[in-house]
């Protein structure tokens, strides 16, 4: 396995600190921190990139802050400058590095893939299976982002990295918090580093364990798709299913020291919202079957509110309209929500929103 180094270089490098800056202030112009900053830019990314070269570089105090939707979560947030300008920094030369180490099969926070790229991977999934019985295993993970192995972490990096520099670097904005603090930029790509090579296994080497264990003539039929730490697999048989779980259990307690809630479960994935014989995968947003696929109920229902506050309105134009339902649009184009759609958009509005 390739493992790189001269990297330092580029990441402290003036021009790249530059470049950060106008990555991590799009869309941000307006705030605070970005003001504050621009009120001595030039001098402010020349200090910086001196903090970096001498390791005088300390991660901020974060503010944090608890989120109620979807579900109760701690947020930590770092100030504009410097922090929010390093983690682009970073990721400007490890994104690549990292994203090329991602298997085919993960989705979250990387370009070109997202929400949708997953939903469509798991349609793919569930084609394969036709004319064939399918059953899912959904897992979740205990508090993922708290519980990440700070040394589990840092060892996760070295597998890819070996520049003694940057890894300073990493390590103390690892370090900076308990596990991995969700809501900085740079942990949503350690969280996918964090599983990457559990995938890899998952991928590469699983099947054949089951294969092994159950001394089956061929490898059984196994599939799985992650997005962060949301990850169903899917198979024609529940005994296979079952030794899946054990094995993943292992080795996530084992080698990653994550611990999987008991609340598991081994379902047969239903033909449509009728089949009563089976039930939804409920996942990224959607509610799978084998020939439906609906948006989930918490998504729906934030959506029909938006419509009738919209609906109440008199002053609203087309193009108005369309824009404050664009959040729950995508969904609904991507599933079979025909008859939603038609029931809580206003007629007037109906042509021009799809």
């Amino acid at each position: 396995m390739k493992r790189y180094g001269h990297l330092w270089e580029k990441v402290i490098s003036v021009e790249n600190l530059r470049l950060a800056d106008e990555k991590a202030r799009r869309g941000k112009q307006h705030s605070y921190g970005v003001r504050v900053h621009d009120e001595n830019r030039e001098a402010n990314i020349q200090a910086l990139h001196e903090a970096l070269r001498s390791k005088t570089f300390k991660t901020s105090a974060y503010d944090v802050f608890t989120i109620y939707e979807p579900k109760e979560r701690l947020i930590f947030r770092l100030p504009y400058y410097p922090d929010r300008i390093v983690h682009h920094a970073i990721m400007n030369v490890l994104e690549p590095i990292w994203s090329r180490t991602f298997t085919h099969n993960t989705y979250s926070c990387i370009k070109g893939r997202g929400i949708e790229g997953c939903a469509r991977q798991v349609d793919r999934i569930i084609r394969k299976f036709e004319g064939r019985p399918l059953f899912c295993l959904k897992i979740d993970i205990r508090k993922y982002y708290p519980s990440i192995s700070h040394r589990v972490m840092k060892r996760l990096v070295r597998r890819k990295i070996k520049d003694a520099d940057l890894l300073w670097l990493l390590d103390e904005i690892i370090d900076s918090a308990e596990g991995l603090p969700i809501g900085n930029y740079l942990s949503q790509y350690l969280a996918n580093l964090f599983l990457c090579y559990f995938m890899h296994w998952v991928n590469e080497r699983l099947a054949d364990l089951i294969r092994e264990r159950l001394n089956l003539k061929e490898k059984p039929m196994l599939e799985a798709t992650e997005y962060a730490d949301d990850i169903p697999f899917f198979s024609d048989s529940k005994e296979v299913l079952r030794e899946v779980f054990k094995l993943i259990k292992e080795y996530l307690e084992t080698e990653l020291e994550l611990t999987i809630k008991g609340n598991y479960q081994i379902f047969p994935v239903a033909e449509n919202r009728y089949d009563r014989h089976g039930r939804a995968v409920d996942y990224v947003g959607y509610k799978f079957f084998r020939h439906q696929k609906l948006i989930r109920k918490s998504i729906k229902k934030n959506f029909v509110r938006a419509a009738a506050r919209l609906n109440r309105r008199q002053d609203v134009e087309p193009k108005q309209y369309k824009q404050a339902l664009a959040p729950w649009l995508g969904w609904a184009k991507h599933s079979n929500s025909k008859h939603l759609l038609k029931t809580i958009i206003k007629p007037k509005y109906y042509a021009s929103v799809l």
